[in-house]
């Protein structure tokens, strides 16, 4: 049954995607399609911005169509993010009333919030305390992250346009390396904490006449030290330039991150990596004794739109849009979910999951779509990865760089703040 509920607001948090603005715009496309809801409200900096009082009024600024499609090519989070995690109702229960009562006040009969673990999070938190007070306020997730490691659904939007990303440097970081005639060695690191598909995504490099990368080593497997010298020691043997991709999340034999600071942790207790690629480059230049260079790609992973997969940025649209479906049939506590249908053709169907199957779980790489030697993946992981590099979106460029929907309002205050 289709419910009519006046208005909604959408909230972005977690670390910002490519895609996550398409979801967005998908969300705002839905509503102005459907009319269900009378405004739609953003949340500035996600819930904990909502807490301090920002809010945004969206249906003014985004009045139609047209105007959603520039926000579609738009790196980064338009609402702005936050790392906040928020308490349980338990311990919290006036944080949990403010929120509501605001939801109350502007007639808000749906949330909508987009983000990936931690955000999930949120919504399942959201949605248990609407539960046990009985409040009349749908919660919907919608995923986002470019480390790919929401369980439950196939894949999540920003992935695909990392991974292209990934894949592309890795090419051109071959021909820069390949045209030196003196033995090297290139370490490449990568995004990834415990789920190494991004580095996964490296092999998609791989052409006919370029091996690159040559060595994939994933957080999903110890890391040997030792045997990462063999591996290399062989290989210089056959080929004068190695270039390897690395998840900054490799662990020790002992279980230990080869890049974790002493005790820096985030606000969700993660520790805090940073320099796996420089830790190996003094390795090899000690054991080795050839040149050697380390590469991080950093923030570039998660902001390269010029380098953005079509198919991701048209699913992120398509998955904003279904959640607007679930909330007008008054779902809630669930994510919105990509279910893979074929890998050729390439075919992906939308569903809802419940939120309690989806939050603070994490999906890895399957054992059986890494190599037996722990350095390298399967046919079976790239016939995964590949659809979701494939197409490349029109751009709009001004002056010869990428025309961005403007973000002036979260440095200037330019939003509400509620009393």
């Amino acid at each position: 049954m289709t419910l009519k509920s006046k208005n909604c607001i959408v909230g972005q948090s977690g670390g910002p995607t490519v895609a996550i603005n398409a979801s967005l715009s998908g969300v705002l496309q839905g509503i102005l399609e459907s009319n269900h809801y009378d405004t739609v409200y953003g949340m500035v900096n996600g819930i904990e911005g909502l807490l301090q009082g920002k809010y945004l009024n969206l249906s003014q600024r985004f009045d139609s169509i047209e105007k959603c499609h520039l926000l579609t090519h738009t790196p980064a989070m338009y609402l702005g993010s936050c790392r906040f995690k928020l308490p349980t109702c338990e311990h919290s229960e006036e944080l949990y009333e403010e929120l509501f009562n605001f939801f109350e006040e502007k007639e808000i009969g749906t949330v909508f919030y987009i983000g990936g673990n931690d955000s999930m999070d949120t919504v399942l938190k959201l949605s248990h305390y609407a539960k046990t007070t009985n409040k009349a306020v749908n919660i919907i997730g919608i995923p986002k992250t470019i480390d790919n490691d929401l369980p439950v659904t196939d894949h999540t939007p920003g992935f695909g346009s990392a991974a292209k990303f990934i894949a592309t440097s890795l090419l051109e970081i071959a021909h820069d390396t390949y045209i030196y005639n003196i033995p090297s060695v290139t370490i490449v690191e990568i995004m990834g904490r415990n789920a190494g598909w991004l580095t996964a995504a490296s092999a998609l490099a791989r052409t006919s006449y370029s091996p690159a990368p040559d060595l994939i080593y994933l957080p999903e497997v110890a890391f040997d030290k030792e045997q990462f010298l063999e591996d290399l020691k062989a290989l210089l043997k056959v080929r004068k330039n190695i270039i390897v991709a690395l998840s900054e999340g490799i662990k020790d034999l002992e279980g230990h991150y080869l890049s974790a600071s002493s005790n820096a942790v985030d606000a969700f207790g993660h520790k805090q990596l940073c320099g796996v690629g420089k830790t190996l480059e003094n390795l090899v230049k000690a054991e080795l004794g050839c040149k050697v260079r380390s590469i991080e790609l950093n923030v570039l992973q998660r902001a390269a739109t010029h380098c953005s997969s079509l198919t991701d940025l048209e699913e992120a649209v398509a998955i904003g849009k279904y959640a607007v479906t679930l909330g007008a049939q008054g779902e809630t506590a669930q994510m919105v979910c990509y279910h893979r249908i074929s890998d050729a053709p390439y075919e992906i169907a939308f569903k809802g999951h419940p939120i309690s199957e989806i939050a603070n779980l994490e999906k890895t790489v399957p054992p059986h779509w890494i190599t037996e030697a722990g350095n390298d993946i399967t046919a079976e992981c790239l016939n995964y990865l590949l659809p979701l590099v494939q197409g490349e979106p029109t751009i709009p460029y001004k002056k010869g760089i990428p025309l961005y929907a403007s973000i002036d309002h979260l440095h200037t205050k330019g939003y509400f703040k509620k009393n």
